[in-house]
């Protein structure tokens, strides 16, 4: 399997490059050449498999320029006792017949992010030997929360990496900032940029794409690379736990072989729905997947109109990991849709970059919508999905999967569909804890307290544990304090390269 750029000036490339360099350097981001597809009989036969004997079925045609004995290496060390506390890795939790809460959230840092950022590193690692790679890999991850603690976690003192992480310094819970300020590790920074996350997200990007910057860090003998879901190693993983989902319904007798369901999921950068994409282009029986979205719902405008504007008020909210203007792998759906039509994405990616925004054409629309549906929730339907769901079913969501299940509820009303569906739960309710709980308690309960006395709280009013990752968070010392402005970035990269001569 070989990867190309969607904006069509680099490649193809082996995955090992492609993953080793993160993002093209034409500005694109890498996919790959043709397509895999697995028979019906695959995928019932994976009905039967533990969750790391899937994700190998997956990963292998994907990662060709891997040997068989790699991939498992990369499976059983992401995937283990050790890192996640749930024996089925994802779990699928059945909230009636007809509706699953697919729980990506059993990682160490209680977040989606680690279904992929567990294995990343080794996958890298593994590129970097595999093409002779000499120089160390520079890591640079923008991060609206969720992303920045799971790279750290996965990165830290792996040999021949380094890692920097910038997140915006209003935009992210109390507990992410401490998850990312108290990261222990020799290789890790962590920054703060005066900012929204689009504001960072392009810092970085901008970072990537500056190739004075490239020479001066390879003077220092780093490469840089991408942990955020541009990188194709981020996002392959992700493809895996659609197909597990599916056979776990399959094993339990929810759904027949071959028969279609829906996925909804809660997203900002796309990454996490566009893995749903590509495990429904493999032959994966998926009818509809329900994009749901925030009061930042650019993606919903674009499904719904075919315009996507990110000229507009960028609002913060009680769901912060999709408090996101600029979705990313967007772009790489384009690609796919078109035919891999590089020169109307680079012309749409141009048009996004000059003036804000870009129409896609009747057809392409046609297209999206034959795929996707999408609706919102604002702050206050988000709370009353927390306190509807522990009411109809005495499950304990986050402000994300609250999103997920408000926008199902419109779809199903909208749509009359009601074959079976899964919606992706993307954060353990913990880490959201402080709106999650005076969803559930009452005002006079809540007041005046921070995020870690509702940690508690939540615990003991809902008898579920606090997740250790989060245990004792208040305590741990800070050992990143830097705050930056957003043109500042490239001098804060610069410093932390300089540190480690």
């Amino acid at each position: 399997m070989l990867y190309a750029s969607t904006r069509g000036n680099h490649g193809p490339l082996p995955a090992a490059e492609a993953i080793k360099l993160g993002i093209a350097p034409d500005g694109g981001l890498f996919v790959p050449t043709k397509r895999v597809m697995l028979s019906l009989e695959d995928i019932v036969a994976i009905s039967s498999l533990s969750y790391q004997q899937r994700a190998i079925k997956i990963l292998q045609p994907y990662l060709t320029d891997f040997s068989m004995d790699q991939i498992r290496s990369s499976v059983e060390k992401a995937y283990n006792s050790a890192s996640f506390d749930h024996s089925d890795v994802a779990p699928l939790t059945e909230l009636d017949t007809k509706l699953s809460v697919l729980e990506l959230w059993h990682g160490p840092t209680c977040a989606f992010k680690d279904m992929a950022l567990q294995i990343l590193p080794h996958l890298l690692v593994k590129s970097m030997e595999k093409t002779g790679e000499s120089a160390g890999i520079l890591i640079l991850v923008a991060t609206s929360g969720d992303t920045g603690k799971a790279a750290l976690e996965g990165f830290k003192d792996v040999p021949h990496t380094a890692i920097i992480v910038f997140y915006p310094e209003k935009g992210v819970s109390e507990v992410q900032k401490m998850q990312m300020v108290t990261q222990e590790g020799g290789n890790v920074g962590v920054y703060a940029v005066r900012g929204n996350f689009d504001d960072t997200q392009s810092g970085v990007k901008a970072i990537f794409g500056d190739t004075a910057m490239q020479q001066a860090v390879a003077g220092r003998d780093f490469k840089f690379s991408s942990a955020n879901s541009i990188n194709w190693g981020r996002l392959v993983p992700q493809i895996v736990y659609y197909f597990s989902a599916y056979a776990d319904l399959l094993a339990r007798g929810r759904v027949k072989p071959g028969e279609m369901v829906n996925f909804v999921v809660p997203t900002g950068n796309f990454g996490n729905i566009l893995a749903g994409f590509y495990a429904r282009q493999m032959g994966l029986p998926v009818h509809r997947l329900v994009c749901a979205a925030n009061e930042n719902n650019v993606l919903t405008d674009f499904i719904t109109s075919g315009i996507y504007n990110r000229n507009r008020d960028f609002k913060r909210t009680i769901s912060p990991s999709m408090d996101i203007l600029i979705s990313s792998n967007l772009e790489r759906l384009l690609y796919e849709i078109t035919g891999q039509d590089a020169v109307r994405v680079r012309q749409w990616m141009a048009d996004l970059g000059d003036k804000g925004f870009y129409t896609v054409d009747d057809a392409t629309l046609e297209q999206v919508q034959s795929l996707f549906w999408s609706d919102y929730a604002d702050d206050a339907a988000t709370m009353l999905s927390i306190k509807e769901t522990y009411r109809r079913f005495g499950y304990v969501v986050d402000t994300h999967t609250a999103v997920g299940l408000h926008v199902y509820d419109r779809y199903r009303q909208s749509t009359g569909d009601e074959r079976s569906t899964v919606v992706l739960s993307t954060a353990s309710p913990f880490k959201f804890n402080a709106s999650v709980a005076r969803a559930l308690l009452s005002e006079e309960q809540t007041a005046g307290r921070d995020e870690f006395a509702l940690l508690q709280m939540l615990s003991d009013f809902s008898g579920l544990p606090v997740p250790s990752g989060l245990n004792g968070l208040a305590q741990r010392s800070v050992r990143h304090t830097t705050v930056v402005d957003r043109d500042k970035m490239p001098e804060a990269v610069m410093d932390f390269v300089e540190a480690r001569k």
